[in-house]
């Protein structure tokens, strides 16, 4: 019971992870959302924004070296939470992929013993009788 519990709480744990590490796509995402990424303010949101009103669709995450307030160190630094028409724009090769869980054993539990077998009653000693 208590390695059932450790494994849905570790799959919470990885749910939440997976929620907090967001990509956003840098051609579709909205001034807020661009925001909210850790190294871009309210102002480099609206440049982004700016540039792809001005000059049409990011085609790489590169791309955004050409965006005023950026640089290539801050973009290498935004690459892995930002992507391009939806999929990840990694320069690298991705990580190898997280190998499956594995399954679950039974729990380890002593076997029940049998109940033992009653003998069987005597039969009632008749009481003296009472004169």
């Amino acid at each position: 019971m208590k390695n059932i519990l450790m494994t849905c709480f570790a799959m919470i744990l990885l749910a939440f992870a997976g929620l907090a590490s967001a990509v956003v796509d840098l051609n579709s995402a909205t001034s807020a959302e661009l925001d909210a990424v850790k190294g871009i303010g309210p102002a480099k949101a609206k440049a982004i924004i700016d540039f792809r009103e001005k000059n049409g669709p990011f085609k790489s995450v590169d791309d955004l070296d050409n965006v005023k307030g950026f640089g290539k160190k801050t973009v290498e630094k935004l690459r892995p939470e930002l992507t391009v028409g939806g999929a990840p724009a990694l320069a690298a090769p991705p990580a190898a992929p997280l190998a499956a869980p594995a399954p679950m054993a039974a729990p380890k539990t002593a076997p029940i013993p049998a109940a033992p077998v009653p003998k069987p009653l005597a039969p009632p000693t008749p009481a003296p009788a009472l004169r």
